[in-house]
């Protein structure tokens, strides 16, 4: 692993070629790693991701039947976003009450290992074989039959969701 000073942005870059950054306390996670849920339901969080997720982080219930994995600050910024939500609306409590409910915060032990709650493992239908992926500000964990299926779906749909997001200037 080496680091690099580009343009005042660190880059730390694996032998994977996964790419973990880190500008001032934002972090980007990138990359896709498969490891297997334990009998007590531990997982091994990749090495790459460590360091951004810190000594705290939570776990949640995800769209798309996944687990969401978000360091503490990325947190605090969501909740604080759900917070502004009109508590009025039956969605918008339903959502939050989603979102929250399944929440846990979280630690790895010294082999960096994440503990899994059931209840969040029976939600992602995590049983041994999992898929951790990078997704920008968060970390997904997934079971990888579902994984597989969903790259299988959306593989065929990419181009027409690339054109769909031209509209957001990207």
């Amino acid at each position: 692993m080496f680091k690099t000073n580009t343009h005042q942005q660190w880059w730390k870059v694996g032998e994977s070629g996964a790419l973990f950054r880190k500008v001032g306390e934002k972090a980007m996670f990138m990359g896709e790693y498969q490891h297997s849920v334990d009998e007590k339901g531990r997982l091994i969080i990749p090495a790459k991701f460590r360091d951004a997720l810190g000594d705290s982080f939570v776990v949640t219930r995800g769209l798309d039947s996944c687990l969401f994995v978000y360091p503490r600050s990325e947190w605090e910024s969501l909740e604080a976003k759900l917070k502004t939500l009109p508590f009025t609306r039956a969605d918008a409590r339903a959502f939050s009450r989603f979102f929250f409910s399944g929440a846990t915060e979280s630690d790895l032990d010294k082999q960096g290992r994440v503990n899994i709650p059931n209840h969040l493992r029976e939600y992602a239908k995590l049983t041994r074989d999992c898929v951790v992926i990078g997704v920008s500000n968060r970390v997904e964990i997934w079971g990888k039959e579902a994984w597989d299926t969903y790259c299988a779906q959306s593989a065929d749909s990419f181009a027409e969701l690339a054109e769909k997001l031209i509209d957001f200037d990207l």
